[in-house]
């Protein structure tokens, strides 16, 4: 997602905080809907765990690699942020790495906008390329993934990494639109990478529902063009693994929606201008978890499970919640 643009279009939500009802002087839980009081207490505090980074994004809790990696896109850096809030570098220079998820081998899968290609980190450090190109000509600059049940890798490819001078190398894009695409067989040789939908203007964040069912996608068009798309999509997945056409879940009002994350309940947490939005699995708006600074990325984790990871800006936030996510 680029900082540029998405500082002024994400940072005119910021506005909507003061006006905000919140259940107690201070907090930085607002409650929609009773139902959010089963998942956190409307009386949390969100902590600052890290706070000297340039542009913080894709967080994933990795164990085996010592706790939330995340890259600071911008710093061109990716990082491992430990429970005693030490940090270590596992990538400088990280070619502007921006979405990481975990495979099922809990290998490291990073989007990299410099290069233009979906990378995994193999168990002794190294990187193999998933995906670089389409059609034969280069993609435009990956900005998450997903791993779906069976394996598959899929990611979002907009024009972020190729219209930000601070986050990529300004080019021309060479494919025709911004896709998302789904790698099959990733990192062997019947490997397949396949254009699922160019139905969106800008996708972005991307996240399966529990049961594989729906493909939930952040349209962040808006964030370069005022007219465009500010809305959490959803697709239906048929079992071929081919998307229906697109429908509207969550209309965002102000600022634009950029990394996504589904709990076992179905829930959908979008992070957002004005912080994380959570929504029940009809679209319902549940609440919002505010943030000083535009929400970029999302992640769960922590050791119990139940701590909710937030990329803002230059810092990593976190809350805990009542339950864990995934539980």
């Amino acid at each position: 997602m680029p900082n540029l643009h998405r500082r002024v279009v994400l940072a005119a939500g910021l506005g909507l905080l003061a006006a905000s009802t919140v259940r107690a002087a201070g907090a930085v839980v607002r409650v929609d809907d009773p139902r959010l009081d089963a998942l956190i207490d409307p009386a949390a505090p969100i902590r600052t765990l890290f706070d000297d980074g340039r542009w913080c994004e894709g967080p994933c809790w990795a164990p085996g690699l010592g706790g939330l990696v995340f890259s600071d896109t911008k710093a061109n850096r990716i990082r491992v942020l430990a429970d005693d809030r030490s940090v270590k570098t596992l990538f400088d220079p990280s070619e502007n790495g921006n979405g990481n998820t975990l495979d099922g081998q809990g290998r490291l899968i990073t989007c990299e906008h410099r290069t233009r290609r979906v990378v995994r980190r193999e168990p002794d450090g190294t990187k193999i390329v998933l995906a670089d190109a389409f059609a034969g000509s280069r993609l435009n600059s990956p900005n998450d993934a997903v791993v779906a049940a069976d394996g598959a890798v899929w990611f979002t490819d907009p024009v972020f990494g190729i219209t930000q001078p601070e986050e990529g190398i300004l080019a021309e894009p060479e494919q025709g639109a911004r896709r998302v695409y789904r790698i099959t067989a990733p990192g062997t040789p019947a490997a397949k990478v396949e254009a699922m939908t160019d139905a969106l203007d800008q996708p972005n964040g991307l996240a399966f529902a529990p049961d594989g069912r729906t493909l939930y996608v952040s349209e962040s068009g808006a964030s370069l063009n005022p007219e465009a798309g500010r809305a959490v999509m959803a697709f239906s997945v048929g079992a071929d693994g081919r998307l229906g056409p697109p429908r509207t879940f969550a209309p965002i009002e102000a600022g634009v929606p950029d990394g996504l994350k589904v709990d076992g309940a179905g829930r959908v947490y979008a992070a957002c201008g004005d912080g994380i939005r959570i929504f029940a699995p009809d679209g319902t708006p549940l609440g919002r978890i505010a943030t000083p600074t535009p929400a970029a990325n999302l992640a769960f984790g922590g050791s119990d499970g139940r701590r909710l990871f937030v990329a803002a800006g230059h810092a990593i936030l976190a809350i805990d919640l009542r339950v864990a996510p995934r539980g």
